[in-house]
């Protein structure tokens, strides 16, 4: 049975000076702990839908899961908010990381710079991938429109996997890593080709976020949001294209603008 990812609350509604008491729905929000090769590995906070894909995604990000061969089996209690994931073999010493509770808003619970040792092995992205301007902005509204947890909650952050015409995946997540790992599980999971596909967000591009792109191989992200200098810093080193602000009927087009074409 599907866990519901709202929950309702009573709340007083103030709309021009006049006081109401209403039912109102808001995200649901639960700590989920992985264990991989049954050694608990890291709690994250999500939204407690499809957490097969969270876990595969996340266990990817971290380039733990690098070929669908390294992975056995994913077995899931969401109920007890557990997850166990078993590999094909050990995984190497060098990926392991200390036990951390992964808060939604950060995505990290270390206060070093993480980047240095995940940006590692990430080779440049190289697509031949060529997307018109209108397009983006038509991917990036059906994005919005879409996103049915928002639309009811107003509290979740979504995430599109697209083609050059057409959308692939789409999920959403009170935690925007969260939502980019979702897609980054099911297309692993699928074996997926993502070489010439592009990633559709709601939030800001951080260098996390680009990091999870540039991992996945995909070569362009749309955020409706805006990008940090150190994401764009990232995208320049691994050649994705990173379109910001891509809302409204516009669009700012930071790095790598050739496969954007315009009339």
């Amino acid at each position: 049975m599907a866990i519901s990812e709202t929950t309702t609350v009573t709340v007083k509604k103030v709309m021009g000076g006049r006081v109401t008491t209403v039912e109102d729905e808001v995200a649901r929000e639960v700590p989920v702990t992985i264990f991989l090769n049954d050694e608990e590995l890291v709690t994250l906070v999500c939204s407690p839908g499809h957490l097969e894909e969270l876990a595969v995604g996340f266990l990817c990000s971290e380039g733990i899961l690098q070929e669908r061969a390294d992975l056995k089996e994913v077995f899931i209690r969401p109920e007890e908010g557990l997850i166990w994931v078993e590999t094909t073999r050990p995984v190497p010493a060098r990926r392991q990381f200390l036990k951390r509770y992964i808060t939604t808003c950060c995505g990290r619970g270390r206060s070093t710079f993480y980047f240095v040792n995940d940006a590692r092995g990430i080779s440049p992205v190289t697509s031949s991938l060529a997307v018109r301007g209108d397009t983006i902005l038509e991917f990036s509204r059906e994005l919005e429109k879409l996103a049915a947890l928002f639309q009811t909650t107003g509290g979740t952050h979504s995430a599109a996997l697209y083609s050059a015409n057409q959308r692939l995946l789409l999920y959403e997540d009170i935690g925007r890593h969260n939502a980019v790992d979702k897609i980054f599980g099911r297309a692993f999971l699928d074996g997926m080709a993502l070489k010439d596909k592009l990633l559709v967000f709601s939030g800001r591009v951080s260098s996390e976020i680009l990091i999870k792109v540039a991992r996945m191989g995909i070569p362009v992200i749309v955020a409706r949001g805006a990008p940090t200098g150190l994401a764009l810093e990232m995208a320049r080193e691994t050649g994705v294209t990173v379109v910001g602000f891509a809302r409204e009927g516009r669009m700012n087009i930071y790095t790598c603008p050739e496969r954007i074409l315009f009339p």
